[in-house]
């Protein structure tokens, strides 16, 4: 350790003795008066308290597609020790998903003007010359460059998910999920190193104080040991008040324009952020989807008179028309759909068979899970595994009907899955055979 530590000493000692490049490494190239560590640590604590929330509702979210099932619910397959924390994803609250994701979402658009200011208050510090002084300011260099690349790689993945703009050079949920754990782990070195030099920065003025300094009383921080103060300072034009109220601002704003996906109520019409274009109207299936059928190659022949639902188990296969399903007892259920992207319905009031009848048609009433199969033509989520406990919660349906009327194409006519706080996509539609496991 003391030869790397040697060799990477040597190392900055002979780029310090090169000059230093113009622009941006020169000390009086930054000269913003309200740059310093109070304000740097103000944007800091906020996302100290925000991202850890992010993360573990994150992680949360990846969870709930119970990867554990196997390959067609893992989205992740190499994750190793990095699955340690899954376990069986329950079904009660039935609106947990729509909670855990739709605040991950939010947060995620809400916290990006508090991000960027963040950047910009420590943009100095990228430009360090030297870049290098020692190894522990070498490992220091290093969790920043993870951090600042991490952290805007998954601020920017995620936004383009929510939009639905896949630009990425592989599966998102693969890219977002290491992504993430690549961030973390800079955020908590991050903080590990910082958390004195901010708390202490953030006791050195008064916030309420700096609240009610306009521009003509702005004044510089005093040197710093980190080089945000400027050596140079220009006249300011902006104070921190003003600072501080422009980013918790543009924050509001995307709050108000990202919530209510989520939220519903009034707020669903201000939710100006959201995925559009993926709502088909009024009616009983007048609420929001993801896909529509034509998009995914769902066709009239296979869903109409000749389609057929399959139920597998110990037995013969149980063949049966949708008549036939019509015909046999039928239960109700309220259950909103949250999908990843963010956005939620209302609770819809879902009508058809539940998934533990079905079980017991197959021959096995106690099943620990279903494989779950739709006519969609192959793709992504043209089928799922469900787990026991999401087969014999009473609320789990194989829905024909909802809000009164018959499905609709694009909702998954003539049958669709259901479940409480399931991921959307893994509610899936167009169903053709149920294969329960034990």
């Amino acid at each position: 350790m003391a030869a790397v530590s040697s060799r990477v000493s040597a190392f900055a000692e002979r780029i310090g003795s090169a000059a230093t490049p113009p622009g941006p490494f020169r000390s009086g190239f930054w000269r913003s008066p309200i740059r310093g560590p109070w304000l740097t640590s103000v944007f800091g604590l906020v996302l100290l308290f925000g991202i850890p929330v992010m993360f573990v509702t994150g992680v949360l979210s990846y969870a709930a597609y119970n990867p554990g099932l196997g390959p067609i619910n893992d989205q992740t397959a190499d994750k190793g020790l990095l699955g340690f924390y899954l376990f069986d994803w329950p079904t009660r609250p039935y609106w947990l998903y729509r909670l855990t994701q739709g605040l991950h979402v939010t947060l995620g658009v809400v916290l990006v003007p508090v991000l960027l200011a963040k950047l910009w208050s420590v943009i100095p510090k990228l430009f360090q010359w030297p870049p290098l002084r020692s190894a522990a300011q070498a490992l220091e260099r290093l969790s920043l460059l993870l951090l600042v690349g991490g952290g805007i790689f998954e601020f920017v993945t995620g936004i383009f998910n929510v939009q639905l703009f896949y630009v990425f050079p592989g599966s998102f949920y693969t890219l977002h999920f290491y992504g993430a754990w690549v961030f973390i782990a800079a955020f908590a070195v991050h903080v590990s190193l910082r958390f004195g030099r901010m708390t202490r920065a953030l006791r050195s003025r008064n916030l309420f104080r700096e609240l009610r300094t306009g521009v003509s009383g702005t004044r510089p921080e005093p040197p710093d040991a980190d080089g945000l103060v400027p050596v140079a300072p220009a006249a300011p034009t902006m104070s921190r008040r003003g600072a501080v109220g422009m980013v918790g601002a543009g924050s509001l704003l995307l709050l108000v324009v990202t919530a209510g996906q989520s939220i519903g109520g009034r707020l669903r019409g201000t939710a100006l952020l959201a995925p559009h274009d993926r709502d088909p109207g009024h009616g009983p299936n007048g609420f929001q989807i993801n896909k529509t059928a034509a998009s995914v190659g769902i066709t009239p022949n296979l869903v109409g008179p000749a389609w057929r639902l399959e139920v597998h188990g110990s037995g013969r296969p149980v063949v049966l028309s949708r008549e036939q399903l019509l015909a046999m007892p039928r239960h109700t259920a309220a259950l909103p759909i949250a999908c990843v992207e963010g956005w939620s319905t209302a609770d819809q009031h879902w009508e058809g068979l539940r998934l533990a009848d079905l079980a017991a048609l197959s021959g096995l009433p106690a099943a620990g899970s279903v494989l779950v199969e739709s006519v969609q033509p192959s793709g992504p989520y043209s089928s799922v595994m469900l787990r026991g406990n999401q087969i014999r919660d009473p609320r789990a349906l194989l829905a024909l009907r909802v809000n009164g009327a018959d499905l609709s194409m694009d909702h998954g006519y003539p049958a669709r899955v259901i479940v409480p706080a399931n991921p959307g996509v893994n509610n899936t539609k167009w169903v053709h055979r149920l294969t329960f496991r034990t």
